[in-house]
This record gives C-alpha cells, sequence and structure tokens, in this order.
C-alpha cells in the first residue's frame, strides 16, 4: 500500500478542542457514525446500546493515562519530554518537543544529559527509523516525578491544560498509558447499563499507549517502523472471544489498542493468553482474526491507525466514511466523535431496523 493511500482532506477546525465536560455535555453525547456494507447513519453515543444486538462481546483498554509530558532543560534550552513507553529499569521511550503544539525532531546528540521532572537523563539513541523518538535514561523515580511535575500530553489542537481525570476512560483501571485509549472516552454509567440491559457482554484486556502523534513516513505502509507496546490479553478474555466465534457472534474492539492486543494473542487458530511487548503491525496485507467490528474516534490522514482500519473493513467503506464524517463536520481526536464500523453483512438488517427505531425516538 502507497502512503498517498491514507491521505485525506481534513480541515484543521474540526479537531476538537476540549472535553465534553468543559462544554457542558456528557461525554455519551458525542455524535456516532456508524459505517456498515450498506452506508453511513449518524447518531449519538449514547444510541449505542440500541445498535448493538445481545450476545455481541465488546472487548475494552483498561489501561489509565500517565501524567507523561514533563517539563526538561538540556543544551537546547527549556523543552517539553513526552513520555511514551517504559522498558525496565528506568529506560522509556519519549518525544522530545519544543512544546505542545511544535514537534521536533530537536538537535539533540547521543550520549546527551539533560534534567526533567527533577531528575537526571540522558539520551541513549534515537528509535531506529523514528528520528521523533529517544530512548532516555533517568535516575530516579520517574513515576513519582510524573505525578508531582507531570501533566497529561496534549498537542496544539488542545490549548488549555485539563486535569488528568478529563483523560481517563470509564474503565481505566490499570495505570501505564501515555495517551488516553480515546476510544472508550464516550461510555458512560448510562450507556454501560444499556448496554448490560441488551445481553451485550464485556471482556477486557490492558495494552499501554505510547505517543501517537507521529505519522507514516515510509512511502510503503507496510515499511513504517512501529514501537512494542506492553499488553495483556487475560485467560479469561481469551476464553470469551473464542466463545463468541465459535458461536457467531460478534467480537467488537473499543479502539485500535484492543486490535492490537487480541491480534497479538491470536496463535494462528484462536486467541490465547498472552503478555508482553506487542510489534504487531496491521496492515491491510496482514489481515485480520480477531474481531468483527470497532468502535474508534477519528484518525488523522497518513497515520498507522488508518491501514488497521482499512484491514478490517476495507479501504473503500473506510474512506467513504471518513469523507461522511468530513461533510458532517464530525469533531477529531480524543475529545472528538466517535465512529462504529461494522463491515460485515451480519446483522447489517437488524442494524437498519434499530436505526429506524432511533429515528422515531
Amino acid at each position: 500500500m502507497r502512503r498517498s493511500e491514507l491521505w485525506f482532506e481534513r480541515p484543521p477546525e474540526l479537531a476538537a478542542t476540549a472535553p465534553a465536560e468543559t462544554r457542558g455535555q456528557q461525554r455519551d453525547e458525542a455524535r456516532l457514525l456508524v459505517s456498515t456494507a450498506t452506508g453511513h447513519h449518524h447518531t449519538h453515543f449514547y444510541d449505542l446500546p440500541l445498535l448493538l444486538q445481545p450476545g455481541d462481546l465488546l472487548v475494552v483498554n483498561r489501561s489509565a493515562t500517565l501524567p507523561a509530558s514533563l517539563p526538561a532543560t538540556g543544551s537546547v534550552g527549556e523543552f517539553t519530554l513526552n513520555l511514551s513507553t517504559y522498558y525496565g529499569r528506568g529506560l522509556w521511550l519519549a518525544e522530545p518537543r519544543w512544546s505542545p503544539a511544535l514537534p521536533g525532531p530537536l538537535p539533540l546528540q547521543a550520549n546527551e544529559c539533560f534534567s526533567s521532572a527533577g531528575l537526571s537523563a540522558r539520551l541513549v539513541a534515537p528509535y531506529p527509523g523514528i528520528p521523533y523518538l529517544w530512548f532516555v535514561q533517568f535516575e530516579g523515580d520517574v513515576q513519582a516525578a510524573m505525578y508531582r511535575y507531570g501533566q497529561p500530553i496534549r498537542y496544539g489542537y488542545v490549548q488549555e491544560r485539563y486535569p488528568l481525570n478529563h483523560y481517563q476512560t470509564i474503565f481505566a483501571d490499570v495505570p501505564g498509558s501515555a495517551e488516553m485509549p480515546s476510544a472508550g472516552y464516550p461510555f458512560t454509567a448510562r450507556v454501560l447499563e444499556g448496554l448490560q440491559e441488551g445481553g451485550v457482554q464485556i471482556a477486557d484486556i490492558v495494552l499501554h499507549t505510547g505517543v501517537s502523534s507521529l505519522e507514516v513516513e515510509t512511502d510503503e505502509v507496510e515499511a513504517h517502523p512501529l514501537y512494542p507496546e506492553p499488553f495483556g490479553v487475560p485467560a479469561r478474555t481469551a476464553s470469551a472471544v473464542n466463545a463468541a466465534r465459535d458461536e457467531g457472534r460478534r467480537v467488537i474492539a473499543v479502539g485500535t489498542t484492543v486490535v492490537r492486543a487480541l491480534e497479538s494473542a491470536w496463535d494462528g487458530r484462536r486467541v490465547v493468553e498472552a503478555s508482553g511487548f506487542t510489534r504487531v503491525y496491521i496492515h491491510p496485507r496482514r489481515g485480520i482474526h480477531t474481531v468483527d467490528g470497532l468502535i474508534t474516534g477519528l484518525h488523522d490522514p497518513v497515520t498507522s491507525h488508518l491501514a488497521m482500519l482499512y484491514a478490517i473493513a476495507g479501504q473503500d467503506l473506510i474512506r467513504a466514511g471518513y469523507s461522511e464524517a468530513v461533510r458532517e463536520r464530525y469533531r477529531w481526536h480524543e475529545f472528538g466523535d466517535s465512529h462504529l464500523i461494522l463491515p460485515g453483512e451480519a446483522g447489517v438488517r437488524r442494524l437498519e431496523d434499530r436505526f429506524e427505531t432511533v429515528r422515531v425516538a
């Protein structure tokens, strides 16, 4: 696949700039674009229980967001250090940036020392193929420094600072993500109650997300490097996914992180209990084995997330959906609107019936 196939026009003013709570809204009032084999439909996230079927299995990510954006000072002066992924013994992958709105790469050198959040640190080496990311060796307690000096990672489209609780999902109870697993952001207690009443099952995984601001820069999409992220798929979730697939029930991932975790636990026949660091890169050439649908946000052009969406639903359906989202002024990014992707034929007519119910209501 060529990089150009991941490109689309998305006006910058469609970025969501603040959490729902600060706009006087409930999180589940976000708009929901539903893409199926029969077309694209518009509703709100609070209608999700009406759109799913009894026996559907939702798989969610329990990872909680860290205050992973730290102040730093070095040879280039003051800068921002966004921690991404922890590999043990004080070694982190991180993104040095000039500011939330201004990325790097910064003119840094291997073995250069600097200070960050009151700790001494050393640049080890850039990540192969991703010059924006560096391995950083810290001395001291990084976790304590984060909670004392850190802020949630934000980018230029979010101009204000918001407390960490605005970056946590209702499922979050295992700290570890640099950025919020934002597909879970619009879930609320009333949505979960409606899902339970409708016979929808929920299982969970953990995948700690790193920074996601980097675009695909290789002309061949499949050659784009991805860094390893820590994940865990418990035995109970593997069993729930396998049972749903054996019984012809749909498995719907809540977020690209869930897809990556489940595909990392695929042994060629079934999902198995698994944990560690995943290097799985999901694109159309690789294909998909574990899910029938996806709830996700709206992703930027030329990103590996779009390649995953193409693998799940096909390029034509996704591109048509994104054209619809732009035309209807959906909001992008972590505080934005949502996208339910159900590419298969199974259940499409029942879904259409439920949309009639939504419209009448």
